[in-house]
């Protein structure tokens, strides 16, 4: 119920203004009117920048090495939580390990943090220790000494046993399982014709073809083991075809080291 109450207020020359005031009138309004809004108002933020990827480098040296022979493998990460080479295991982020490996390698190594994966290698080549000064033959010998050698020759760029090898195969086979004691080292060679590198590659599948071939006519994979030496121990030096032919090749030998 509105209540409404008439009030005189006095004023200098007599002039009176007559005010109503009415109660619910204000309090409907002051509630209406409610509280200012002084919610302060979020502005988008910009995203944080992505965490730094990693980064890592690998070296061996020295590089090549003697069957035997102690090499250091030293490595170095930045922005990596998690560190580990294929060879040696989980790592600290920088570091360097002496190790003497019985083959030839790739050291691999992987960083792993917050802004990713970062991956690298470092080769190291083993070669056999020679009993004795190798000395370089003449392709007319080495074509002499074909037969006593147990040699798999492959043709040029392929490392797919040819027809005419399967005999060396059968009767390297044979010799290995007359001599279960022996344990042997397939060999992978090339001629000097491409890169360091692609001759390392060829020479390990050259090598593991010959392995396969071995194990798939009987002889236990543990007997056997691989190594490349690509175009690195040429049995011949001329610079010729036949020579090359001669270099293109699986050599076995006995393993010493076993």
């Amino acid at each position: 119920m509105r209540s409404t109450e008439s009030v005189t207020v006095p004023f200098t020359g007599g002039i009176r203004i007559r005010v109503a005031t009415t109660f619910v009138a204000i309090l409907t309004a002051i509630v209406l009117s409610g509280c200012p809004n002084n919610t302060p108002v979020v502005k988008n933020q910009p995203a944080p920048p992505p965490p730094p990827a990693p980064a890592a480098t690998i070296t061996v040296s020295p590089e090549t090495v003697q069957q035997g022979q102690p090499v250091t493998v030293t490595w170095k990460t930045e922005n990596a939580t998690d560190v580990a080479i294929a060879q040696i295991g989980a790592v600290a982020p920088s570091g360097s390990q002496t190790v003497t490996p019985t083959e030839s390698a790739t050291y691999h190594i992987t960083a792993k943090g917050p802004g990713g994966v970062q991956e690298a290698d470092a080769r190291v080549t083993v070669v056999a220790a020679p009993a004795a000064e190798a000395q370089p033959v003449s392709a007319n010998a080495g074509l002499a000494d074909n037969e006593n050698r147990l040699d798999v020759f492959f043709d040029l760029d392929d490392y797919s046993i040819r027809p005419d090898q399967m005999s060396t195969i059968h009767t390297d086979a044979q010799f290995l399982k007359d001599h279960p004691e022996v344990s042997i080292v397939v060999e992978g060679h090339c001629d000097e014709l491409g890169s360091t590198e692609y001759n390392l590659a060829l020479g390990d599948k050259r090598a593991a073809e010959v392995k396969a071939a071995l194990q798939k006519a009987g002889i236990n994979a543990s007997r056997m083991r691989t190594v490349s030496y690509g175009k690195e121990l040429p049995i011949c030096s001329e610079q010729t075809e036949d020579c090359w032919r001669l270099n293109r090749r699986a050599h076995i030998t006995p393993d010493v080291q076993r």
